[in-house]
């Protein structure tokens, strides 16, 4: 049963993927897969914390990248010391600051939120329509693994007889 629960990581993206195919819009991204090891990993820290975090690490994110780095983008490549790439860096450092602060106070503490604040003050995601896309995004995600965990603990229940 355990194994079964852990493959579950990979099919909780199901449902976010399919949304993506289906509107183009960004509903996979990478602190999704983060986000599913650890509520298939039996540490399900509850939707509070999950959405919480995510929505902390997209609102710093956002306000970062507006406010030091608006209208950039992170390269792969760029000229040492290049003014633009100093402003997006600096929007990281910013935004992982603020969400960890963020995330502490209204406890809703979620690791992989630092990596959505990341994609999103680094100019990847960094629209409103894209943090509401990554909000929803999460609760598809969350919503999927507590369907995904009722069907197998009802599975598991109807197996076991007294």
């Amino acid at each position: 049963m355990r194994s079964l629960k852990h493959a579950l990581a990979g099919l909780l993206l199901g449902v976010p993927a399919v949304v993506a195919w289906a509107s183009g819009a960004a509903f996979v991204f990478p602190s999704l897969g983060p986000t599913a090891f650890v509520l298939t990993s039996g540490q399900d820290p509850g939707p509070r914390r999950v959405v919480g975090g995510h929505v902390v690490g997209a609102l710093a994110g956002l306000l970062a990248h507006r406010t030091v780095a608006a209208g950039l983008v992170v390269q792969t490549e760029a000229a040492a010391f290049a003014p633009a790439q100093g402003r997006i860096a600096l929007a990281g450092v910013l935004a992982v600051a603020a969400t960890a602060v963020g995330m502490r106070a209204t406890r809703t503490v979620h690791p992989p939120a630092c990596a959505t604040t990341l994609i999103v003050s680094l100019g990847l995601l960094a629209t409103l329509l894209d943090v509401a896309v990554i909000v929803l995004g999460v609760c598809l995600l969350y919503i999927t693994f507590r369907a995904g965990t009722h069907v197998i603990d009802n599975r598991a229940s109807r197996t076991v007889r007294p």
